[in-house]
């Protein structure tokens, strides 16, 4: 989502005052973001379903399948290494005299970057899922509550504490 506002803001900045970079890193980091949530066999992260249950209208689910596709081809290594670039034939108008084939261009194919719209239904799609994700997690955190609860008090103190920030390399998780 955040990547999402971000873009937005950086598509809203005229053209000739943006790099052209920034736009393209945040859409790839909205992708690779969005598709992580989502597990290879539903069983890890949403699934689906999780998706097609939202209270969202349109193509949503097709929309969602676009963008896991969007960044599985930003993810993937290509077999041929001349697929990212397109060569072109540099022609005069056609009306003109003169035609012929007066030079050439090459196109690095870079991946696709949707517009505002685009950018907005991805977020959203994963601020739905969002709002979704945490009533489940409230729930199952009530769960886990109650069967701590019912658990020996002693064996608890016993148990090393939990850390709050990352130890260093090597420690015991």
């Amino acid at each position: 989502m955040d990547c999402c506002k971000r873009l937005i803001t950086e598509l809203g900045r005229p053209e000739d005052d943006r790099d052209g970079v920034v736009p393209q890193a945040l859409w790839s980091s909205a992708l690779v973001a969005y598709a992580r949530c989502f597990g290879e066999d539903g069983h890890l992260g949403l699934a689906t379903e999780d998706v097609r249950g939202l209270p969202l209208h349109g193509a949503v689910l097709k929309f969602h399948e676009w963008i896991i596709g969007e960044r599985e081809k930003l993810a993937a290594h290509s077999s041929d290494p001349f697929e990212a670039a397109r060569i072109g034939a540099a022609l005069p108008p056609p009306g003109g005299k003169d035609r012929r084939v007066q030079g050439i261009a090459i196109f690095s194919a870079g991946r696709v970057l949707v517009d505002v719209v685009g950018v907005q239904q991805l977020g959203a799609l994963a601020s739905e899922l969002a709002k979704q994700t945490a009533e489940k997690a409230q729930k199952q955190q009530d769960t886990v509550l109650v069967d701590a609860q019912h658990l020996d008090i002693g064996s608890l103190y016993a148990l090393p504490p939990l850390r709050m920030a990352p130890g260093a390399p090597g420690d015991a998780p």
